[in-house]
């Protein structure tokens, strides 16, 4: 695979939608099925088909196959179910079969959940663990499934319990983007970078004026394919978790991800809207529980932070922290760095200035996620499969069709920024539909695909007004303590 060759491909304005005859899922019995269909019509629109399959246009003969879907959680944390949280098999198993009719050398399957997530139990109830065996015992180019994450936790109690260092730092290559981090301009002496239910102190190690370092898993960046397969929902931190969000999942360890900082807009912070001296105690506690020792002064620590909550929902808060509103100016800036690596890093941990992989990206949009997103959402029946060969085209896409105004959520609008290493060198204007629905500009042609949407309450103000639905179920009091103690969010 020749670098000249890639940035054509990457910088196409193209998404492709396929719909299928239902908002459904096939059983892992039925083989030739409506998501197969549908993914052959995608490579067929955007021309990634060849007489080797969908994918024969590009994964070259003798290629290294990654394949990253979202396995975010092995279970909703409301009442949606497990359909409209993360990739459906059915995805994972069509986009393998297709790279496997290719002449590709081995193909893996592999993701980095949130660290509460129980791996075992989210590809046993998916038919994932099954489905993996049977495929290597008669394939030996198929790899498996495979968990990139190097810390997992439970709680007992409320308190954080980890297990670290789970896989050795050899499997990981260390970035360090420096003063070309995106994060760069927002970044101060101050420690401010939080990720929830975290030990901040790790974060400032990696992430500080002119450092800002990624540990991603070495599969990632020495593939020569990535197959990017997100789960299209709404997120309580980035407005929309699509094929730029996806990507937080190729990074190992957490303390590596900022999500929020500290504090609120007067105090230059993005943690919650609304300054205040009971905002202020919550980040407080939080930050004394997240690197406390002691199970005894965790579990003090989680008492008053479930009080201090309680008293901030009956003053009428309903967004809470953690940078879950939409103004949220550091976790698009953490996802966008890391699309820019898995494009432009070398396994060697330095960036080029050519793109290193070829890299596409199929949303599962069959039943979308709607509400609470991302761990809790509530399904949506969009029945469709989104395709492209850039990240920021299929998330202008994607946003609309979650009955957003794409321009309002920063993690898709600064991704068509010109900075070093672009994701895109074209304008959201020139993005293009194709394949079932037609072929035009995505405003003009999405209308009759929208529905009415439910959002996260942070993210409302982002909603195209004619779309916006009935109260969500989130309003509930219950609904927003669960998510304002909620351990962690991907």
């Amino acid at each position: 695979m020749t670098e000249n060759s890639l940035p054509t491909h990457a910088f196409s304005p193209a998404v492709g939608i396929a719909r299928l005859p239902s908002c459904s899922y096939p059983s892992a019995e039925q083989g030739d099925n409506a998501v197969s269909q549908a993914l052959v019509r995608l490579a067929d629109a955007l021309e990634w088909s060849s007489d080797e399959g969908p994918f024969g246009r590009v994964i070259p003969r003798g290629a290294r196959v990654l394949i990253k879907p979202n396995l975010v959680l092995h279970r909703n944390d409301g009442p949606g179910g497990i359909d409209c949280l993360v990739t459906h098999a059915s995805v994972i198993r069509a986009a393998t079969d297709a790279a496997l009719r290719s002449g590709a050398a081995e193909v893996l399957v592999g993701d980095a959940p949130i660290q509460g997530c129980d791996f075992d139990v989210l590809v046993k109830s998916t038919g994932l663990d099954i489905w993996s065996r049977q495929l290597m015992s008669r394939e030996p180019r198929f790899k498996g499934v495979r968990d990139f994450r190097r810390t997992t936790c439970v709680l007992v109690g409320g308190v954080r319990v980890a297990s670290e260092n789970l896989q050795s730092e050899d499997q990981f290559v260390l970035f360090d983007l420096g003063r070309e981090s995106l994060l760069e301009p927002i970044s101060n002496r101050e420690d401010r970078f939080r990720v929830a239910w975290y030990d901040h102190r790790l974060m400032a190690k990696t992430h500080h004026p002119g450092v800002h370092q990624y540990l991603v898993a070495r599969e990632v960046v020495e593939a020569d394919v990535l197959i990017n397969l997100p789960k299209l929902k709404t997120h309580k931190k980035a407005g929309v978790t699509c094929a730029l969000k996806n990507l937080i999942g190729i990074n190992g360890n957490k303390e590596y991800l900022p999500h929020h900082r500290l504090g609120g807009p007067k105090t230059g912070g993005d943690n919650y809207p609304d300054d205040g001296s009971l905002k202020r105690a919550l980040e407080y506690v939080s930050d004394r529980q997240n690197v406390t020792t002691s199970y005894a002064g965790g579990m003090l620590w989680h008492l008053c932070f479930a009080l201090l909550v309680r008293a901030s929902r009956a003053r009428g808060d309903r967004v809470g922290m953690d940078g879950s509103w939409s103004g949220n100016d550091t976790i698009w800036r953490t996802c966008l760095d890391l699309n820019r690596i898995l494009l432009y890093g070398r396994p060697d941990g330095t960036m080029s200035n050519e793109i290193q992989r070829r890299v596409i990206h199929i949303a599962d949009a069959v039943i979308a996620g709607q509400g609470n997103g991302p761990l809790a959402p509530d399904p949506l029946d969009l029945g469709l499969m989104i395709g492209s060969n850039n990240a920021a085209a299929m998330d202008w896409v994607g946003a609309q069709l979650l009955a957003y105004d794409p321009g309002k959520i920063s993690l898709v609008r600064h991704a068509f920024d010109p900075f070093r290493w672009p994701i895109a060198n074209f304008s959201a204007s020139t993005v293009q539909i194709v394949g079932d629905v037609g072929r035009g500009l995505s405003a003009s042609i999405l209308a009759p695909l929208l529905r009415t949407v439910e959002h996260p309450v942070g993210w409302r103000d982002a909603a195209i007004k004619q779309m916006t639905g009935p109260p969500s179920s989130m309003d509930s009091e219950e609904a927003v303590a669960a998510s304002s103690v909620n351990p962690e969010d991907a």
